[in-house]
């Protein structure tokens, strides 16, 4: 997919979006919050749903938490704009309150689809709401920081996810900023690791593919006068040896991506 076709999709998904009447919180909305970002980007941040600012603006994170990711960015070399952000639930609950189990369902196809089309190398979770889509049962105080695979059926096809916990909370307790700036400083090595898996796996899968199917091979019919000899039996073909990523002793990346 180019990034044209990219683009034009996620506009398409947007425009959906923005007119969804799927669950409760379209009633009390301003504006519907589809995300936006880089789609040639490796990385894609989910958080948790718009907050006021966001509900104003029909932006993610463009309110205080906003500057705070994009100061945690800033602390590994990378840009909001080399990223892609969006939210679990699309629409802003009411006071802010957490999003409901129903509200997370009636959006999870947009985010799936967001996720099939940038195909990312890396999902960074914002949030326990968002680190429970990828991560079920897991436990912020514990994961975050932490890097798991994620399971396809979230649409995104092959990637590692990466938890943290939302800036928001980080603005309340100093213990959580200090953490976070610790577990952004961990992306970069996500990313390296995510990318060797991927080759690795997509390389395997390539192997595969041009890998010629066993053929039965019959032997000759015999000449009347001659002596036989027994067939010889077809030789399988021997499959490559497993593709092994490479050491992740490597520079940080920079999301400056093709």
């Amino acid at each position: 997919m180019t990034d044209a076709e990219r683009r034009q999709a996620l506009e398409a998904i947007a425009v959906e979006v923005r007119a969804c009447t799927n669950c409760r919180l379209h009633q009390t909305r301003t504006n519907a919050v589809p995300g936006e970002g880089d789609p040639d980007t490796e990385v894609v941040f989910v958080g948790e749903g718009p907050g006021f600012n966001e509900d104003r603006g029909g932006r993610p994170f463009i309110g205080r938490a906003g500057d705070l990711l994009v100061k945690l960015l800033a602390s590994i070399g990378w840009r909001r704009e080399e990223v892609f952000i969006t939210n679990i639930v699309k629409c802003r609950p009411p006071d802010n309150r957490d999003p409901q189990p129903d509200e997370i369902a009636a959006c999870a196809p947009y985010l799936r689809r967001q996720l099939e089309v940038l195909d990312p190398a890396v999902i960074v979770t914002l949030g326990r709401h968002s680190m429970a889509r990828f991560m079920p049962g897991a436990r912020i105080s514990q994961a975050h920081g932490t890097v798991r695979p994620v399971d396809p059926a979230t649409g995104a096809r092959d990637a590692l996810v990466y938890a943290m916990y939302h800036p928001a909370a980080a603005l309340r307790t100093t213990a959580i900023e200090t953490d976070s700036y610790a577990d952004i400083a961990g992306a970069p090595a996500a990313l390296i690791d995510a990318r060797h898996r991927r080759e690795a796996v997509r390389a395997q899968a390539a192997a595969a593919a041009t890998e010629p199917a066993d053929v039965e091979v019959e032997p000759a019919a015999p000449e009347p006068s001659a002596a036989t000899e027994p067939p010889v039996a077809a030789t399988a073909p021997t499959s490559p040896a497993p593709v092994l990523p490479p050491p992740t002793d490597e520079p940080a990346p920079q999301l400056t991506l093709f």
